[in-house]
């Protein structure tokens, strides 16, 4: 097939031999399976901000470090260059997750590379060798739903504990190989610590994966694993081995209604004793 002009120079280079094929075109990038020497691997070329369908970049971005003083400032101005930061930016953040979740044990596909927005990394294949289908387009029995989600929740545990948030999780970027579920598609994650969204993203995150997989083994909808990784996480005590049970049950709080009112009459009774007190000063 024709080369894609942003492949192009890993050609040139001789990174890259030959472009096989493309394998999807998605919100923030189009994806290519390619010929490095004597073997497969996967290209992902990220688009244009311009061209992109992912609306909340900035929400994502929140919490990102720059190490560059100059790129950061630049970045704020929103000047071409520090646009162009913003981009490399946005690339970056996937490889730096996928090597930091690749460390901590998190089944993820073997970043290699990031050149000028182009991501070359290990291709998932199925135990035929086929590119790996994605979680979406497969049915599973209830013994195996039951198995995965499993797995799937181990894996969004050590995420977390690596301090990152997926932040768009679902069943469309998640790929089944021989060995089970392989997450992808991580430019927008998010440090868990210091993105305010983070709780929320990571909520969303789990009750995707639980709705998918809830469709096969219909007992997961009634699981709370969100709420109750979360609350571990915040009290610290959340490992990658630590024991989770699926129950979360809110704080309950009474109210004294009597005591309420008492305090609303107490403030009201000061409030008009402060304007009696005003206006006697007043006539003084």
């Amino acid at each position: 097939m024709k080369i894609p002009n942003r492949i192009q120079p890993l050609v040139d280079d001789g990174l890259i031999d030959t472009v096989l094929q493309r394998l999807k075109s998605g919100k923030e990038a189009d994806v290519y399976t390619v010929l490095c020497g004597d073997k497969i691997q996967c290209a992902k070329v990220y688009k244009e901000a311009s061209q992109r369908s992912f609306k909340q970049a900035v929400q994502y971005q929140e919490g990102r470090k720059v190490r560059n003083s100059r790129h950061n400032r630049a970045m704020q101005k929103g000047s071409r260059f520090g646009r162009k930061q913003q981009e490399e930016s946005w690339h970056t953040a996937e490889v730096d997750a996928l090597f930091r979740l690749a460390g901590a044990g998190v089944r993820v596909p073997q970043p290699y590379l990031c050149i000028d927005g182009v991501l070359l990394m290990e291709l998932v294949t199925d135990a035929d060798g086929a590119v790996a289908p994605r979680l979406s387009d497969v049915t599973l029995s209830e013994e195996n739903a039951l198995a995965d989600f499993e797995t799937m929740i181990r894996n969004i545990v050590r995420m977390l504990c690596a301090g990152i948030v997926h932040g768009d999780l679902s069943e469309f970027n998640v790929l089944l190989d021989a060995q089970g579920p392989v997450i992808i598609d991580l430019p927008q994650a998010v440090d868990a610590a210091a993105n305010n969204h983070a709780e929320s993203m990571f909520e969303r995150d789990v009750n995707n994966i639980t709705a998918y997989y809830g469709q096969f083994a219909p007992q997961l909808l009634q699981t709370r694993y969100a709420k109750e990784i979360w609350l571990l996480y915040e009290e610290g005590k959340l490992t990658p081995e630590t024991p989770l049970t699926g129950k979360f049950v809110e704080a309950a709080h009474t109210v004294d209604m009597d005591s309420l009112m008492d305090e609303i009459i107490t403030a009201e009774d000061e409030h008009y004793e402060r304007l009696r007190a005003a206006r006697e000063r007043d006539e003084q």
